[in-house]
């Protein structure tokens, strides 16, 4: 008998059983507090070492266990998602080179071994958004590239800076940098995650980036790409205890995750809603993490990692499903026709929103009170109490639109849960946004946190998430009954619902701009004054010089007569 294995399915085994390794090691090394670092010198510059470095901790097995569960996942779901592609190779290529550039970024606690990584991520990134080759995604891509390198470019400037140390293992210096000596390159390090995690002002690449496939979607908004910039920030979060820059970094997420709660609920694209509600956990991240609880930032970033995937890879069954539509209001009853897909699109909705004893509730709501408790300011507070009811308020909107709600679907659409490898891919996901929450939170918090808060303050997420949760299904079951009543107030929707216009100003506006000071540079500079002190100019002058040396060495009478007169002339004038 001859065995017949696809490549997906070798490395969904191959990168399961390294997840279930990684989380044992993981593990052990916590209860251990035990850390390996192993370093091999590649060549000496100076008084600087360059090393390629690997380091394994309980953050980083942890962390790498996470990333190789959900790439097995998606590996499986994309065997039949992308079963009718003609290059599904060159995706399954790419698709490892990402994991791979992960793995890299991850386990690296140097600054120059982490370049790789950092960069791996852009490149393959830029691969998968323009897989299906037309214009939206090349344009996609393009955004999202150019985007991401301002933080490579941050990145290298603080290689830069970081060079006066000796070394670039911020594993052992990032504890003795003050504000002092090192603002600028905690602010560098910072603008590189904002890039990376696509905050204010750089978020119009991460819906943009729904143009790649689905699963690569999955991997990217889970536990990929956009959350290499947060782990960054946790691995640097000593440097960052005490400093300025926490504010700052707080004021730009706690205003993020509520313009990406704000979009989600004027969006009518399923990815993008999803692609929306990651840009807001991510704000939540980074603002608990500028806050000082890195911990807390580390727990939230795996729990979300689960359910955020599974919710795309039910997105993309759905898609898949009603025609590969993928405007929700095309879409509604799904629930009498695949009962499987929306009770696991239902348990990762109730993840996102921190229903009780799902995988978000124990990161999310920690996370919230938290925040209550610490010296915040009032508009910091304002923006978590928004962004959360925000969030309940999106998911249910989504929930009306494509779960329950009227049945919008194309006539003759083949409606079912058929597909039993996207079936059972979601399955390992559906448990993990169940019980993934509750095991974490028992392995990372032995010791519990002691809040201590009003009646009133503990009770607020509660009570916002159920205003939110009410808004968000009454006010769209209104919208379908009296339609388009939102165009009463046209430039409020158009300005929350575009982002803050921040796709237009990353993308048209910068043209505009970049043509106009490109032709004004080309004029003045390459055309202007470029040419006259520069090559033609060098040239001219060179070309006299020469001609001049040349009449000396034919013997030229004339030059010698020349010559002569203006040395007499100039003794005259000066001794007269």
């Amino acid at each position: 008998m001859v065995w017949k294995v696809s490549l997906h399915e070798i490395m969904m085994i191959g990168l399961g059983v390294g997840s279930i390794y990684c989380g044992i090691v993981g593990i052990s090394k916590l209860n251990s507090e035990v850390v390996d670092i192993i370093e091999w010198e590649l060549m000496s510059l100076g008084s600087s070492l360059i090393t390629f470095t690997v380091v394994f901790d309980w953050i980083s097995l942890l962390f790498l266990s996470f990333v190789f569960l959900i790439s097995s996942s998606v590996l499986f779901y994309s065997g039949s998602y992308m079963s009718g592609d003609h290059t599904f190779s060159r995706f399954m290529y790419l698709v490892l080179s990402f994991v791979a550039s992960m793995s890299f970024m991850v386990l690296s606690p140097n600054l120059i071994s982490i370049l790789l990584g950092w960069d791996g991520l852009g490149l393959v990134s830029y691969a998968l958004v323009i897989y299906y080759q037309n214009e939206k995604s090349a344009n996609a891509g393009m955004l999202t590239v150019l985007s991401n390198r301002v933080g490579d470019v941050a990145i290298l400037l603080s290689i830069g800076l970081m060079s006066m140390l000796g070394s670039w293992n911020f594993f052992l210096y990032s504890f003795y940098m003050d504000d002092e000596n090192w603002l600028t390159f905690k602010l560098l390090l910072m603008l590189a995650a904002m890039t990376k995690s696509a905050q204010i002002p750089f978020s119009a690449w991460l819906p943009a980036a729904m143009a790649a496939p689905t699963p690569v979607s999955a991997l990217v908004h889970s536990s990929t790409l956009v959350t290499a910039g947060v782990y960054l920030m946790i691995r640097f979060s000593p440097a960052l205890e005490g400093s300025k820059v926490q504010s700052v970094l707080l004021i730009f997420s706690c205003t993020t995750m509520f313009m990406a709660g704000l979009g989600a609920n004027f969006e009518y694209d399923l990815k993008k809603i999803i692609a929306l509600s990651t840009l807001s956990q991510l704000g939540v991240m980074l603002s608990i993490l500028s806050l000082g609880y890195t911990n807390l930032a580390f727990f939230h970033l795996l729990s979300h990692a689960l359910f955020k995937a599974l919710l795309f890879m039910c997105a993309g069954v759905v898609i898949h499903s009603v025609s590969d539509y993928q405007d929700i209001r095309c879409m509604g009853s799904l629930v009498n026709f695949m009962p499987v897909t929306v009770s696991y699109m239902t348990i990762a909705n109730l993840a996102l929103c921190g229903f009780p004893f799902l995988a978000g509730f124990y990161s999310k709501d920690l996370i919230l009170e938290v925040a209550y408790m610490t010296w915040i300011n009032i508009i910091a507070l304002l923006l978590y109490i928004l962004a959360t009811g925000l969030t309940v308020m999106y998911t249910l909107r989504l929930i009306y639109y494509t779960l329950s709600g009227e049945f919008n679907l194309v006539c003759l659409s083949g409606v079912s849960d058929e597909d039993q490898i996207m079936v059972n891919s979601m399955s390992m996901l559906g448990m993990g946004a169940v019980l993934a929450g509750a095991s974490l939170s028992w392995v990372l918090f032995p010791e519990p946190y002691m809040i201590c808060m009003s009646v009133f303050m503990k009770s607020l997420t509660l009570l916002i998430s159920g205003l939110g949760g009410f808004m968000g299904y009454m006010l769209n079951m209104m919208n379908t009954v009296y339609k388009l009543k939102s165009m009463n107030n046209y430039n409020i929707v158009v300005f929350s619902g575009s982002m803050w216009f921040m796709p237009l100003l990353s993308s048209l506006k910068n043209s505009e701009i970049s043509f106009l000071s490109g032709g004004f540079v080309s004029s003045m500079g390459d055309k202007g004054w470029y040419e006259f002190f520069g090559a033609q100019g060098i040239y001219f002058m060179l070309y006299k010089m020469f001609m001049i040396l040349n009449n000396f060495q034919l013997n030229s009478v004339k030059v010698f007569m020349k010559m002569f007169i203006i040395s007499v002339i100039i003794i005259l004038f000066l001794y007269i």
